[in-house]
């Protein structure tokens, strides 16, 4: 789980301008909130954001703010939908050994069988695990699997204090058969079924 402090300030300006003001001296307005504690707005250096936000569920230890370090989790990061910079960042504050749900990465590994090709509908899995150690990702390991076999979100290995947070089968990912077209099987089932009603 990867933690990384951050430096804070209190923001006191409001508004559109203000924050557009925030931004050009190279910083991002968030608000941080959660426990029933007013929500607090500060502002957070840019760069040191932005690469801390490449880890998936970073936890951030904000350092600087009146009423000492807090420990938070990105949970709504709003982004220039052109340029990519961030424009918004909502905090949800947490405290060691919490219990949070959060989503977080399923990536498969190994190589699949020959004449199979990996299908993955689901590309992250909602789970519950402790605020300080929540998994970067979640694997699973195709080498073994077969064409028509498929794994499901209660096939998955969790870490040792991660629980399933998700619908237990959920459809994480399957192996089709390579020479049938993606959406093929999907299409016929949908074709019969559509038979099926209008004979009823």
């Amino acid at each position: 789980m990867s933690e990384v402090r951050i430096a804070a300030e209190p923001r006191t300006e409001f508004g559109k301008g203000a924050a557009r003001r925030t931004r050009r001296a190279g910083k991002v307005p968030a608000v941080l909130y959660g426990h029933g504690t007013p929500p607090q707005h500060i502002t957070l250096p840019g760069h040191d954001l932005m690469l801390a936000l490449k880890t998936p569920n970073v936890l951030l230890r904000l350092e600087g703010l009146p009423g000492g370090e807090e420990l938070a989790l990105p949970k709504d990061v709003q982004r220039d939908p052109i340029k990519g910079f961030l424009e918004h960042v909502d905090l949800l504050l947490v405290k060691r050994g919490e219990k949070v749900t959060v989503e977080v990465p399923v990536v498969a590994t190994g190589d699949v069988v020959a004449g199979g090709r990996l299908e993955q509908p689901v590309i992250q899995v909602a789970v519950e695990a402790e605020a300080t150690h929540i998994p970067e990702t979640v694997e699973v390991d195709v080498s073994g699997l077969q064409v028509g076999d498929s794994v499901l979100a209660k096939d998955l290995k969790l870490p040792s204090g991660v629980a399933l947070a998700a619908d237990e089968e959920t459809l994480i990912l399957q192996i089709a058969d390579a020479s049938v077209p993606a959406g093929a099987v999907t299409e016929e089932a949908e074709a019969e079924s559509g038979e099926e009603a209008s004979a009823e």
